[in-house]
């Protein structure tokens, strides 16, 4: 962290978060970089504050929104943040879709996310489609590695192969009110899993190979059936994430990445061996008592990542640095023991700065991120929770 961040802020009390601007920019460039010209749908889950998202879609290399709710897109949408997102999870909410079909213009600017024909049953018992205009979709593919009876990756899809995409995609046909334009697979087992032995180096190079063989032929069937159906080739085809960047974009068939925790720079990707992001992101508690010469306790701190439970979904402590927490109370909801050297000199109220596991769930937590660039506090950004929203 630099230096000039933490002055920017040490007379305020704490708790907050703060965001380092440049540092976040710089991350989006190298993203960029890394995708070679396929352009980045930005991924709001791992941002989840809207004056962040609007900036990085500035940014060269940068275009829609992937979403992670359909309430939030409605909301991206209507508050001009963005006019093309592609909702990432299938919606089970029928206020929801009821205000999508029955509004022209966010038909136009939002994707839905299906797998199934279960999914077009529901979206049709919300409005029937003789009664609505036809509605943009996406098939989510599964991604994952299975090796025999092992599942390696997210449990998404149930579409895996040619001959189930074919299927849906011939089902889809036979219907009225939708339009299929695009297609999914996120490998979640290699963008989202952490270099941390050569057994997972191992996975994840194979992964990689057969993903990109099964999804050139799964996009390959499906034009082909949209064409003998008389309807358009598919819009996007959509991978990726942060930790792919660069093999996915390396596939023919893939016209756009899906990522956005690379922006932020968490705790995880300091276990990545392909690239390394700068730390954009912490939130801030202040030392609150002290139990013993070696020990203060910080107030609040867990904030504890989603995923299986392990200690990379813990927060790092990134300064002082030496601090550890108490094997006994880890991360606490209201208060986090931490042990080390700095103790000593820390006092009442003193700082410590945290970096979370994972991007955008932080922000839960917090209404607004105190926005740094250039050694000063230029602005402060309401998170989604600021702004009164929960999609979670």
């Amino acid at each position: 962290m630099k230096p000039d961040i933490r002055s920017a802020v040490e007379h305020l009390d704490a708790p907050f978060a703060v965001l380092d601007l440049d540092a976040a920019l710089a991350n989006a460039a190298d993203m960029a970089r890394r995708a070679s010209g396929t352009p980045i749908r930005l991924a709001s889950k791992s941002i989840r504050i809207r004056g962040l998202i609007s900036r990085i879609l500035e940014e060269p290399g940068y275009q829609g929104v992937l979403g992670y709710n359909l309430n939030e897109a409605i909301w991206l949408v209507e508050s001009s943040t963005s006019n093309d997102v592609l909702v990432a999870y299938p919606s089970a909410h029928r206020e929801a879709l009821h205000r999508l079909i029955t509004d022209d213009h966010l038909r136009r600017c939002i994707t839905l996310m299906v797998d199934s024909v279960e999914h077009l049953d529901f979206i049709d018992s919300v409005v029937p489609a003789n009664e609505r205009g036809p509605l943009r979709i996406c098939v989510d593919i599964d991604a994952a590695l299975e090796l025999g009876k092992l599942h390696i990756g997210a449990l998404r899809s149930p579409i895996r192969s040619v001959d189930e995409v074919q299927e849906f995609v011939r089902a889809v046909g036979t219907r009225k009110g939708f339009d299929l334009v695009g297609l999914m697979a996120y490998e979640g087992q290699i963008a989202g899993t952490t270099d941390t032995s050569p057994a997972v180096a191992m996975m994840k190079k194979f992964s990689t190979r057969e993903l990109a063989h099964r999804r050139e032929q799964l996009v390959k069937a499906v034009n082909s059936d949209l064409r003998k159906a008389g309807k358009p080739a598919l819009e996007f085809v959509n991978g990726g994430g942060t930790g792919s960047v660069e093999s996915t974009s390396a596939e023919k068939v893939i016209t756009e990445i899906g990522a956005g925790s690379g922006i932020i720079g968490p705790a995880l990707f300091d276990h990545y061996k392909n690239f390394s992001p700068q730390p954009a992101e912490w939130f801030v508690l202040p030392v609150a008592r002290r139990p013993n010469p070696e020990t203060v306790t910080v107030a609040g701190g867990g904030r504890v990542a989603s995923g299986p439970i392990g200690k990379d979904r813990l927060p790092v402590v990134d300064w002082p640095q030496g601090l550890k927490t108490s094997s006994l109370e880890g991360f606490g909801e209201v208060q986090t023991p931490l042990t080390g050297e700095a103790a000593r000199t820390m006092r009442i109220g003193d700082h410590v700065w945290m970096r979370p596991s994972k991007a955008g769930e932080q922000t839960e937590y917090i209404d607004t991120v105190l926005v740094v660039s250039g050694g000063e506090v230029v602005d402060e950004w309401p998170t989604y929770r600021g702004e009164g929203r929960s999609f979670v």
